[in-house]
């Protein structure tokens, strides 16, 4: 209000403006309470009408039969998703096996170990692997790694192959193991990245304590860090198993698309997002279509399960962290 304003002219001003910002709140709100609700009935209208396509496979095999199922022949319209569930959990796995090692290994290097100057461009270079795209890492993968790790797959399933079976011959180049490879690279990113987040919430009080009786910075990340990050490590893995069984193109081009179920992590085979890549655009016999639709239900099943698992997860580590400050 200025010198020369009367009272009542600037109160009704002042009336008019909270009036103003009001309104604009209240539809900002109502705007992104719609937007919000559209993408939910868009989720619900996508899983009830696949769901609803579900229910002639399962009509016609049973809901175990079709998931324990384990031949997959259209021709004959015979139809079993164990192969690519089976081929699913043990690429997932395999990268796993290989992915957290390595990803934390980079969280540590960066939070712990770098000069500051070096933190901020390793740490960029890193997440910037998520960004390439994954048909990139296919083609890569194909062409590249494959004829890379081939001689290296021929003499593990020559040296040892006999008495493991899981890592006997043939090896045909394509296979399990490759798939996984490639996924563990594209989910290194993700694990880095939330567990460098982790790392770096570690309670200063802590550090200088071990440091202060004398620790290392080894005995830091033994006693304080790698501890009281454990949890929140724990949901970084299973974000990025998320990432991983969800995964098509890159594991399409160098799973060796077979529907059999394997021993051996060197031979080819399938999984259930590399299947539907695959064969939906020719499915054209009785109940393919509809049984390529299942495995997709099938999968996203497992994706929401896994997800979920990963944000209670995480949500519980926040705010333990938020009680710990």
């Amino acid at each position: 209000m200025t010198a020369d304003q009367p009272p009542a002219l600037a109160s009704a001003a002042d009336r008019l403006g909270r009036r103003g910002r009001l309104n604009g709140d209240t539809v900002f709100r109502w705007a992104s309470a719609l937007v919000a609700a559209a993408a939910l009935g868009i989720v619900a209208v996508m899983i009830s009408e696949s769901v609803a396509t579900t229910v002639p496979v399962f009509r016609q095999f049973g809901i175990a039969g079709f998931i324990t199922g384990t031949r997959w022949a259209p021709s004959f319209a015979i139809y079993g998703a164990l192969p690519f569930i089976y081929g699913t959990v043990l690429t997932s796995v395999i990268a796993l096996v290989i992915a957290v090692p390595l990803a934390v290994g980079v969280a540590l290097l960066v939070s712990e170990f770098l000069p500051a100057r070096l933190r901020t461009p390793v740490a960029v270079t890193v997440d910037m692997l998520a960004a390439v795209p994954s048909v990139v890492w296919g083609l890569w993968g194909l062409l590249v790694m494959v004829p890379a790790i081939r001689p290296l797959q021929a003499a593990v399933a020559g040296a040892v192959g006999g008495s493991i079976p899981v890592l006997a011959g043939p090896t045909p180049g394509p296979s399990y193991f490759a798939a996984g490879l490639i996924v563990a690279i594209m989910i290194i990113p993700i694990i880095a990245a939330v567990t460098r987040e982790v790392f770096a919430l570690t309670p200063r009080l802590q550090r200088e304590a071990v440091l202060a009786l004398g620790g290392t910075r080894w005995d830091v990340v033994r006693q304080v860090v790698l501890p009281m990050g454990r949890t929140g490590l724990l949901a970084a893995v299973i974000l990025g198993l998320g990432r991983a069984i969800g995964e098509t193109i890159a594991v399409t081009l160098v799973i060796g698309n077979s529907p059999k179920i394997a021993a051996s992590i060197f031979a080819p085979g399938f999984t259930l997002a590399s299947v539907i890549a695959n064969e939906f655009n020719e499915a054209t016999e009785d109940l393919h279509p509809e049984s390529l639709i299942t495995l997709g239900v099938v999968l996203l099943a497992i994706a929401i399960l896994v997800n979920g698992v990963g944000l209670w997860l995480r949500k519980r580590f926040e705010a333990g962290a938020g009680r710990g400050r």
